[in-house]
């Protein structure tokens, strides 16, 4: 079976969540790999087939979400080595394998020019949300249907939490229409009948298009705002005490990856 991989450090605060999630989908292979370890050699990621950059604060959010990590991929060399954090990554995106990032790691793949193209070129940022606060709440998700995303097969509608102060997806024109007309976009936020509205507080943050998440363009690479891992049990969800819910929506994407895999 496939191994996968969560990072953690530095700020990073929901790796175990999301191994949990991972397990629950069925990986039997999931390791918890702190940021250093990559640095140090001790780990590499050309042995893994899934790597999950989960949410968090990385850094504290100095420089803005999630850039000293960028900072930190780009420039450290792994030990005894030529190669940089970041050489390792884009070979490792490059192959048939998956990625996902979860609020904060969406923030890092995209800073990173991971998303919404692995190229090293950042054409999009997650940035401060419209509110002016940090958005706690649980948002409707339209899927996109012709979307080429992995994680998103077969779903439909989804309701996950969001937790974020830089949640708001923002590009240049050019770029919103391409990864628009490549159904990129994977994911936007709805209201409860799963209808596309920039409407406040159904879009939390003022994403353009009410973006919530995004592939590239060979549906492998994924990043989304919200927080599938947190919804993984009937019992996470708000309502569930007077609500039939069945298999939790959050886990749904956990699956896909994993069947992928398989």
């Amino acid at each position: 079976m496939a191994k996968c991989l969560v990072l953690a450090g530095f700020g990073i605060n929901c790796e175990l969540e999301s191994r949990n999630a991972l397990i629950l989908a069925g990986a039997k292979s999931v390791d918890i790999v702190h940021i250093s370890e990559l640095t140090e050699g001790n780990k590499r990621l050309k042995d893994y087939k899934l790597i999950v950059f989960p949410g968090g604060f990385l850094d504290g959010d100095d420089l803005g979400s999630a850039k000293v990590q960028v900072n930190r991929f780009k420039y450290a060399k792994i030990k005894d080595t030529q190669k940089r954090l970041v050489d390792d990554l884009f070979e490792f995106v490059a192959k048939d394998n998956l990625a996902i990032g979860i609020c904060n790691g969406f923030q890092f793949m995209t800073k990173a020019g991971i998303l919404p193209k692995p190229d090293l070129v950042q054409r999009a940022t997650l940035t401060f949300n419209d509110s002016g606060k940090f958005e706690d709440r649980w948002v409707y998700l339209k899927v996109n249907k012709k979307s080429k995303c992995v994680f998103t097969k077969g779903l439909e509608g989804l309701y996950l939490p969001v937790r974020h102060g830089e949640g708001k997806f923002f590009c240049e024109h050019d770029t919103l229409t391409n990864i628009m007309d490549n159904y990129q976009v994977v994911l936007q936020y709805a209201d409860e009948s799963y209808n596309v509205t920039a409407e406040y507080p159904y879009n939390p943050n003022g994403s353009l298009r009410s973006i919530a998440g995004i592939c590239d363009n060979s549906g492998r690479l994924f990043g989304l705002m919200p927080h599938p891992e947190a919804f993984i049990y009937p019992v996470n969800h708000p309502r569930w005490t007077r609500e039939d819910v069945t298999e939790p929506d959050g886990l749904k994407i956990f699956k896909n990856a994993i069947n992928y895999l398989r």
